[in-house]
């Protein structure tokens, strides 16, 4: 290696140690996934110039090799590319294919003398350079290239993620765009946005018309965005339940499976699922998947169908009781498939209801996927996923990130549950695994808290025994907020885990959410409200203060840093809210609020007042306007209650 070359590391060197951004010594500390075999082997890159050539041809392998020629570039190292070497020629570094390896697999040798970097097909060769990248961090802050041999492949086929943009919270493209680099970089290579009622649909503007909805040419520019990553951009449109946004307008609600309300698992309730014996609900989703389809490349199409808790009340309650509620589902299931078939794409579907008929699986065709959800620790992906294994059902494991209904995140929940789906998906054949950030009741909670558990899934979807053990906190300010101090991840990991200093249980959610939703329910006979104490609940807030503290000597440097501290004060201000009023609460006569003192209840009003204000504001920095007065008014409704 020149002297050159040494001096620029050395200087890199030095500028890491004074800046604080040596944090560890490990190499597999930059790695993001973490590969299948990493062997650290003695000595250094000692050339710092020489031709790079690429043996693949088009493209895509002349943009991969374009992106290595920068990440060398960065640390000094200079190349030109080129398709073949000179006789004699000693190359700096070679890109080659071998169809020997393994679909997504890649090899990456580093020796004194050069780089070799083989891809199983064009997706392998790409994964390797994104650890190349990777590895480059290490060089620059380090002042060397390690030599190094890396073999890897992913555990799943399929690795994605899927973003709720129907619970009212609607990404700007330029969001968009950005958590895809992201995603991308850490080897996600499947992206769906979770549609209700967010796509323009030319004929029915009545349902999307408040909803700043996503366009067809959006869905355009987005799906060319994705495959330059390798990415699949998988259309989603709910088809069977959660179909209220459509069925609450008059002019849909004769497609309702109960028009007026019913008794249901969930309590009285109407017009949120379809009625598989109205023809007009087949009829309305042949129309929409007509319009959507064409719009995406990708081979799949996710239905939903989960959740129809209306299914067997209202129209359909004779059919049902002569054929059985699974099979009346799976009729209608297969009808909407018969559609799908039609453009030639595969149908995912949410296996929930069908789980709960498990003798019609083996029934089901086998060219669908069945996607098995489940958001707790403990969800029993052990017994489920043997089940569609069995019969021959192509599926995913489908983990959320435990940031919905949770404020500040519920981050052991969720890394358990991430871990739990990795590792019973990779034990019984899963052919993907989709992590889910879903936005109930108003989608409370912003995209910064949801980064620790985007990354972990996202990790454990490339390979589960290499990256179920990664520091979640360290590569988080890494690769997302940029900061050499690490302290910004380590508090956005510590918030996420302020609701077990509560030490109260609850269902997918945290008891902070419960706070301010339920103002009404009581503190002593309530299943939440009664595991409170006074005691826990401050300790969880001094906890949340004192995390807060340290938050303000992070240094984050990402593009978005000053809306990630936005995002983060706010979410952390609802949560304190959350406890100020628990505590008001719990001292108050028979815990209602009317019993708190009036001086203190006007307080409490006007700070939920400006912390609402506050929510509309930044909010607008990442997302459109529509769906932000109904988040807001979901916040808002307690402030009858003072």
């Amino acid at each position: 290696m020149s002297k050159m070359i040494y001096a620029k590391l050395f200087v890199l060197f030095l500028m890491a140690v004074f800046t604080g951004t040596i944090q560890s010594q490990s190499l597999n500390d930059y790695l993001l996934p973490a590969p299948k075999y990493l062997d650290l082997k003695e000595g250094s890159l000692e050339r710092d110039n020489g031709r790079l050539i690429c043996y693949a041809s088009g493209t895509q392998a002349i943009r991969t090799a374009l992106y290595v020629q920068q990440t060398l570039g960065q640390s000094g190292i200079q190349t030109h590319i080129a398709a073949h070497p000179a006789v004699a020629e000693q190359p700096l570094m070679e890109m080659t294919l071998d169809s020997m390896l393994p679909p997504q697999g890649y090899q990456l040798e580093i020796s004194d003398s050069a780089i070799q970097l083989t891809g199983g097909d064009m997706a392998g060769l790409h994964y390797g350079m994104l650890t190349l990248r990777q590895v480059s961090q290490y060089a620059q802050e380090k002042g060397y290239w390690p030599c190094l041999v890396i073999n890897d492949e992913p555990d799943f086929e399929r690795r994605g993620v899927m973003l709720d943009i129907s619970r009212d919270k609607v990404p700007t493209m330029e969001t968009l765009y950005a958590l895809i680099d992201k995603l991308a970089s850490w080897k996600i290579n499947e992206v769906q946005l979770y549609t209700e009622h967010t796509f323009a649909y030319q004929n029915h503007q009545k349902v999307w018309e408040n909803a700043s909805p996503v366009t067809a040419e959006e869905i355009l520019l987005l799906d060319a965005y994705c495959r330059n990553h390798y990415m699949d951009l998988v259309p989603n449109q709910n088809s069977f339940g959660h179909m209220k946004r459509w069925l609450i307008h008059e002019e849909y609600a004769h497609l309702a499976e109960l028009k007026e309300p019913g008794k249901t698992i969930w309590g009285m309730m109407s017009r949120t699922s379809l009625s598989p014996v109205e023809p007009g609900a087949l009829e309305l989703m042949q129309e929409l998947y007509a319009e959507l389809l064409p719009n995406f490349s990708s081979a799949y199409f996710n239905i939903g169908c989960d959740e129809t808790v209306e299914l067997g009340i209202g129209k359909s309650k004779a059919l049902c009781a002569q054929k059985g509620k699974g099979q009346v589902y799976l009729d209608f299931l297969m009808d909407l498939k018969a559609e799908v078939d039609k453009y030639d794409r595969t149908v995912q579907f949410w296996g929930d209801i069908i789980l709960n008929h498990p003798e019609l699986i083996p029934a089901l065709p086998k060219d669908m996927v069945a996607l098995i959800w489940g958001y707790e620790a403990q969800h029993p992906f052990a017994k489920q996923c043997p089940k569609f294994q069995e019969a021959g059902v192509p599926y995913y494991v489908c983990p959320g990130t435990s940031g919905w209904r949770a404020l500040i995140g519920r981050h052991k929940n969720g890394t358990q549950n991430l871990l739990n789906a990795a590792i019973n998906g990779k034990k019984y054949g899963a052919k993907g695994y989709l992590n889910t950030n879903w936005g109930d009741h108003g989608h409370w909670q912003p995209l910064t808290v949801t980064y620790p558990t985007l990354a972990y899934g996202a990790a454990l979807s490339w390979q589960v025994e290499a990256n179920k053990e990664m520091d979640i906190a360290a590569l988080i300010s890494r690769y997302v907020f940029e900061d050499p101090t690490g302290i910004s991840g380590d508090v956005v990991v510590k918030l996420g885990n302020a609701y077990l200093k509560t030490a109260t249980v609850t269902d997918n959610s945290n008891i902070f959410y419960h706070l301010l939703r339920y103002p009404t329910r009581s503190m002593k006979n309530n299943r939440y409200f009664k595991q409170l104490n006074a005691t826990n609940l401050k300790r969880a807030s001094d906890y949340i203060s004192e995390q807060m503290v340290r938050f303000d000597k992070a240094q984050l440097n990402s593009a978005d840093a000053d809306i990630v501290k936005e995002e983060l004060a706010q979410a952390v201000a609802l949560t304190q809210y959350a406890c100020e009023l628990g505590l008001e609460r719990l001292a108050a006569r028979g815990g209602a609020i009317s019993n708190i003192p009036e001086s203190r209840r006007k307080e409490l009003k006007l700070e939920l007042e400006q912390i609402i204000e506050n929510h509309k504001l930044i909010w607008l920095k990442r997302n459109r306007e529509g769906g932000l007065d109904d988040s807001a008014e979901k916040m808002g409704s307690l402030l009858k209650y003072y």
